[in-house]
């Protein structure tokens, strides 16, 4: 059966993915930016889109997905 559901979006893709980025490793301005923001470990967590835009940096993974799911995003731990 190839019949579309119309309740969703076609061809675009409601997931996010989220994954841990260790601030060291942040270009020096943004780096300076998070400064207050660094979770545990100097790690943060980026979130995003399919293709691997970056949409939002989050100081935990709690955050980042609260962030995607208010935005009516499915989001995805990435290792």
């Amino acid at each position: 059966m190839n019949t579309p559901y119309r309740g969703l979006p076609e061809n675009k893709s409601r997931i996010v993915y989220v994954r841990p980025v260790l601030v060291a490793d942040l270009p020096d301005e943004l780096r300076e930016q998070m400064s207050g923001e660094m979770g545990e470990d100097g790690v943060i967590y980026s979130v995003n889109d399919p293709d691997g835009k970056q949409l939002a940096l989050v100081a935990d993974r709690t955050l980042a997905f609260h962030l995607a799911k208010a935005n009516d995003f499915a989001p995805v731990s990435v290792h």
